[in-house]
């Protein structure tokens, strides 16, 4: 029976990683950004706990569910299949100490393909290079957020609400905050699945930014606010109609959030709250930073509208940082996801000139971003969430085409460009921004992927 095997060390106690992976969050943590795997319930880490998965691929979805069992306190667990794609699957997770703060971690499967040996035959390398990747993406995502749980241990555990929660960065967000030991609360509009699975382990305040109302109780008492919500600024080619939903849906909401805040009876200290570096609009070769002007476009006077929303908590006294996001690369979603099917079929290539600058930021910074300007005190006022290795069109498209083994030799001229997609596509896919992030660079944040191919090499799993 074949048995795959992976050890990485850690730089926390056997304890601490044990309890990390009890944590709720710690699957969606795990779960790589490539495959489509969703969790639908879980009993958590204990023994006969059930955890039901659905599995994604393509057009079909295959339930998934195992067994926690095997639980030896700080050591280890077992997860075993009792429904699923293998005909046997036994994952032992083992945390080995090898000093007061350091331990092994190993993951162990014994599996069995199904169809016996036919599956084996037809399928063996395929299972093994598939647990080789996403093996690989665990142990870093578990290491890097162990250190950086780590580094923030002297600070308290916060109570954080959350808007926009079941976005793509909040749903990472959520993730990364609970399994590192903290309190979320989403704001939540209506009941959809993703939030009524969450229930079990998140708060709920209810709001209506389009009504204007919010349960404001539901707030007292919250260390840190952070707010990501906003309608989806490429859906689809914008009209006046989709330009409005595109502004109001960021600068009411955060209004009516911040007015709240302002009002409490115990406000929290922070509230973190989502911008972009389209507030810089289209600048050619110029470098940005914290302290240069908007542009002109509409992207740029909707980001000093949405910033602007923020106000009445700053003149609260409450600590206000104004997160401007660059290109936030991930295959779950935005500019990446709708890049790949192309480029895997060979028919990447330069947009425009190629000579437009990029201003990108890893999904897995961004957690790591938000709770370094929640507990840094220095921090306010804007922020620039972009790494600190901008590239232009051209750059970034060879590296992507590399990492994926493609060529880029079909490009998209900027007359297609704005024939297809209008405004929205001069703005998106023309534009130059190229955005120095001086101020967390200044207060100490580490980025985990400062450079372009690395970031994308851990995303896809190449």
């Amino acid at each position: 029976m074949p048995v795959f095997e992976k050890s990485t060390e850690l730089p926390v106690s056997a304890e601490a990683a044990f309890d990390w992976h009890c944590r709720p969050g710690a699957f969606e943590r795990l779960a790589p950004p490539w495959e489509s795997i969703d969790l639908l319930s879980t009993d958590g880490v204990v023994d006969g706990g059930i955890a039901r998965l659905r599995m994604r691929m393509g057009p079909l979805s295959k339930l998934w569910v195992a067994e926690h069992g095997g639980i030896v306190p700080g050591r280890e667990f077992c997860d075993v299949q009792r429904t699923g794609p293998f005909a046997r699957w036994e994952h032992t997770h083992a945390m080995q100490p090898v000093s007061e703060q350091q331990c092994l971690l190993t993951d162990r499967i014994e599996y069995r393909a199904p169809l016996g040996l036919l599956g084996e035959v037809i399928a063996g390398r395929l299972i093994r290079r598939s647990l080789e990747r996403t093996f690989q993406y665990r142990h870093r995502v578990t290491e890097l957020d162990l250190r950086f749980h780590t580094s923030t241990r002297e600070k308290p555990a916060m109570k954080i609400a959350i808007g926009g929660s079941t976005g793509m960065v909040g749903t990472e967000l959520v993730s990364f905050l609970t399994t590192g030991g903290h309190d979320v609360v989403r704001l939540v509009r209506e009941k959809t699945s993703a939030e009524k699975a969450s229930d079990e382990t998140t708060g709920t305040v209810a709001w209506s930014p389009a009504e204007g109302t919010m349960d404001a109780a539901g707030l007292e008492g919250c260390d840190a606010v952070v707010h990501l919500g906003g309608y989806n600024i490429a859906e689809r080619r914008w009209s006046d109609r989709v330009k409005r939903l595109i502004r109001d849906s960021r600068v009411d909401s955060t209004s009516l959030l911040a007015r709240t805040l302002a009002g409490l009876k115990n406000p929290p200290k922070v509230f973190v709250c989502a911008s972009a570096i389209g507030y810089y609009g289209d600048r050619g070769d110029d470098l940005m930073t914290e302290d240069s002007p908007p542009g002109p476009s509409f992207l740029s006077q909707t980001c000093v509208e949405w910033e602007d929303a923020t106000r009445p908590a700053r003149d609260a006294g409450i600590r206000v940082v104004n997160l401007r996001i660059g290109v936030v690369l991930s295959p779950k979603g935005g500019a990446l996801k709708k890049m790949l099917t192309p480029f895997k079929l060979g028919g990447g290539g330069v947009v425009g000139n190629g000579r437009q600058w990029m201003s990108w930021i890893a999904l897995d910074d961004l957690p790591r971003i938000i709770q370094h300007c929640l507990q840094e005190d220095s921090l306010s006022g804007p922020v620039n969430a972009v790494a600190p290795g901008a590239v232009d069109n051209r750059s970034f498209t060879k590296t992507l085409g590399h990492v994926l083994r493609r060529p880029t030799v079909f490009p998209l001229p900027a007359f297609v460009v704005r024939t297809l997609f209008g405004e929205m596509g001069n703005e998106l896919l023309l534009g130059s921004t190229n955005v120095e992030p001086t101020r967390l660079e200044a207060s100490g944040y580490d980025f985990a992927f400062p450079e372009l191919e690395p970031a994308l090499r851990h995303l896809l799993g190449r």
